[in-house]
């Protein structure tokens, strides 16, 4: 068997300041997003293979864990000096894809809100169902595994802590999984500010204008000037600033009553 094939059962070399997961029983994943990223993985028949990695995750053999558009990838200390690389890779949305997405969740408040807000909403699979799409790959297809590893199983023990560490960095930051996607958080939301700003405009406007239809008559006349509003003279008592008051005293109005003493009181000030 050549060297490069042959496997070193003295286990992995322990490295000192690796990413450790959070969780050191049971199950890593914690949010309902993460949650699902390790399902899909695990309905691809990948939940014992999996478990392997546990420990490595557990014990900070990835040294290093970087997210890009469609690439994860992992630096993993094994038993051999050399980390080994993993990479974990989805399909990117297209930037016609993420128009539909950003519109779509632009036009519902709640969600705009929600990740405005940096929360995750818990229906958000939905929105992309809609669409036709899928936010969480559904097949081994859509996902790619790869290990500079000798182990030819898929996903390797490295690969695994890749996948839970991802998943953790999930429930830290759910937008890295839009990242993945191919939208980062802050083009995402500055999209979704934008968009919700525009069809504010659009609603009031519409609101505060008639159709076109009820405007044909007119439409090529001069628009009528605006009222100037009326100041009163000086000297004029406040009590003729206002409405006449709807009460008479033996037939005589109260304002005319009241307006005397108002002069009075004026020319005392």
């Amino acid at each position: 068997m050549p060297e490069q094939w042959k496997f070193d059962h003295r286990g992995p070399i322990r490295v000192e300041g690796g990413i450790k997961a959070r969780s050191k029983r049971g199950s890593i994943a914690q949010t309902w997003w993460s949650q699902r990223f390790i399902e899909v993985l695990e309905s691809f028949g990948m939940g014992g293979r999996l478990q392997r990695g546990k420990k490595y995750a557990r014990s900070g053999q990835v040294l290093n864990l970087t997210l890009s558009t469609s690439v994860v990838v992992g630096l993993v200390q094994g038993s051999r000096p050399e980390p080994y690389r993993a990479r974990i890779g989805v399909k990117a949305f297209s930037p016609q894809q993420w128009a539909h997405i950003e519109r779509e969740l632009a036009g519902q408040a709640l969600y705009a809100a929600k990740l405005l807000a940096g929360e995750m909403p818990t229906d958000l699979e939905g929105v992309f169902a809609e669409l036709g799409l899928e936010l969480f790959p559904s097949t081994m297809r859509e996902l790619t595994m790869d290990c500079s590893c000798p182990d030819w199983e898929i996903p390797c023990k490295h690969l695994a802590a890749t996948c839970y560490l991802l998943a953790e960095s999930f429930d830290e930051d759910p937008f890295q999984i839009l990242a993945w996607r191919g939208r980062s958080r802050e083009e995402l939301l500055d999209r979704l500010r934008t968009l919700r700003g525009t069809q504010q405009v659009v609603a009031e406007e519409t609101s505060a204008e008639a159709p076109l239809s009820e405007h044909l008559h007119d439409f090529w006349t001069s628009p009528s000037p605006a009222r100037t509003p009326e100041v009163p003279a000086p000297g004029t008592p406040v009590i003729d600033e206002l409405e006449p008051l709807p009460v008479t005293v033996d037939g005589t109005p109260v304002t005319d009553l009241l307006r005397p003493a108002y002069r009075a009181f004026r020319g005392g000030e």
